[in-house]
C-alpha cells in the first residue's frame, strides 16, 4: 500500500510567516492537507515579527522522500540558516528527485548553496551584493521577476507572496482560479455576504456546542 506524501515547511530563525500562511492555510483548510513543520532543533523558532512556532519533527529524522513539496519561508536575517549544515544537506536530498520545492524572499539562498539552483532560473528577494559575496549564487541564472518556476522549483519575491501561493497550489494539481485571494473589485449585495451552513455542519456544530455547555 503506497503512503500519502504530506508537505514539510522548513523553519529558522527569523522566517517569515506572512509569506506563507496563505498557502499553508489553503493547504489545510481547503484541501485537507498534512503539514510537517521541520527545524533543525526541536525548539522554539522565533518569526521576523515575534511569534513562536515549535517543529514537529527534527530534520535528522526527515527524508525529503516523505514529502511531495517542501515550502522554505521568507527570511529576514538569513545568516543562521544559511549556516546551519542540517538545513543544507537536507535540502541536498532534493536532487534528482520530483519533489517540488517553493522558496519566497532570500530562501533561495538556501537553495543555491545546497546547489539546487546551479542549472535553474530563479528569483529571490535578498540584495544584489549577496551575488559578489556568495560564490554558489549564479547570476546568470538570476531572473529580475516576482515569480519563477523551472525544473520542479518555484521561487518568488516577497511581495508576490500571492503568486506564489497560487503557482504552488496548480503545481500541486489544484483547481485555483486566476483571481484567487485578489483585492476586493466590487460592490457586494446583502446576499452575497449572508452565509448559512449546510444541514450536517450545522447540526455538528449544534451537537459540539452541547458539549461545551454541559462543562
Amino acid at each position: 500500500m503506497s503512503i500519502m506524501k504530506k508537505i514539510a515547511v522548513l523553519i529558522y530563525p527569523y522566517f517569515s510567516l506572512q509569506e506563507i500562511t496563505i498557502l499553508t492555510s489553503c493547504l489545510t483548510l481547503w484541501y485537507g492537507e498534512k503539514i510537517d513543520i521541520l527545524g533543525s532543533e526541536m525548539k522554539l523558532y522565533e518569526s521576523e515579527d515575534g511569534f513562536f512556532i515549535m517543529p514537529t519533527k527534527i530534520l535528522n529524522d526527515a527524508s525529503v522522500l516523505d514529502y511531495k513539496c517542501v515550502i522554505l519561508p521568507g527570511i529576514i536575517n538569513p545568516l543562521p540558516a544559511l549556516y546551519d549544515e542540517k538545513i543544507i544537506t537536507f535540502l541536498k536530498q532534493v536532487k534528482n528527485t520530483n519533489v517540488l520545492i517553493a522558496a519566497i524572499s532570500a530562501a533561495p539562498l538556501l537553495l543555491a548553496k545546497a546547489g539546487l539552483l546551479d542549472d535553474v532560473k530563479f528569483t529571490a528577494g535578498f540584495f544584489m551584493q549577496m551575488i559578489d559575496v556568495f560564490p554558489f549564487i549564479h547570476r546568470e541564472n538570476f531572473v529580475h521577476q516576482p515569480l519563477v518556476e523551472e525544473k520542479r522549483i518555484i521561487t518568488a519575491i516577497g511581495f508576490a507572496f500571492r503568486e506564489f501561493a497560487m503557482a504552488v497550489l496548480k503545481s500541486l494539481g489544484y483547481d485555483v482560479e486566476d483571481k484567487f485571494m485578489w483585492p476586493i473589485e466590487k460592490a457586494y449585495s446583502e446576499k452575497e455576504l449572508t452565509f448559512y451552513w449546510n444541514d450536517s455542519d450545522y447540526q455538528e456544530f449544534l451537537k459540539e456546542l452541547e458539549e461545551y455547555k454541559k462543562d
